[in-house]
């Protein structure tokens, strides 16, 4: 997927949030091969939401998910979607690595960070708006 604008009916746009995922009490449960896995998961889930997985790392105990969506998606939803469905994965894939930290439990922790981002920063978007030709 080409990661510019997404032109739909109506309209086009450009979002891309910066979404952070932690697991239960912050275990370092990942490994390079389940960290591979979750990489191909989220860009399976991003495509079926009609969005995109730009960037993905992560560490041992935190993930890091850059990915663009469209106007239409409720970004609560689809981070809720992201986080059932990677942990039912990581679960049936990764038994012996997930069932010793969480046996019952909820594998993601409750909450997440999200952040929007773009190619400027707040500072130049000001500054584009301050210099409109606006009409005397």
């Amino acid at each position: 997927m080409k990661y510019d604008n997404i032109h739909r009916a109506r309209g086009v746009s450009n979002l891309k949030a910066h979404l952070v995922l932690v697991p239960k009490y912050r275990r370092k449960v990942f490994t390079g091969e389940m960290l591979d896995r979750l990489e191909s998961i989220f860009l399976t889930l991003m495509s079926k939401w009609e969005g995109g997985l730009v960037e993905f790392n992560g560490e041992a105990d935190h993930v890091h998910i850059l990915i663009q969506y469209n106007p239409q998606t409720q970004l609560s939803k689809l981070i809720n979607n992201l986080k059932t469905v990677s942990s039912r994965y990581l679960r049936k894939e990764f038994p012996e690595q997930v069932n010793k930290y969480y046996s019952r439990e909820a594998f993601w922790t409750g909450g997440y960070f999200v952040a929007s981002c773009g190619g400027v920063t707040v500072e130049q978007l000001k500054e584009y708006v301050q210099n409109q030709d606006r009409p005397k």
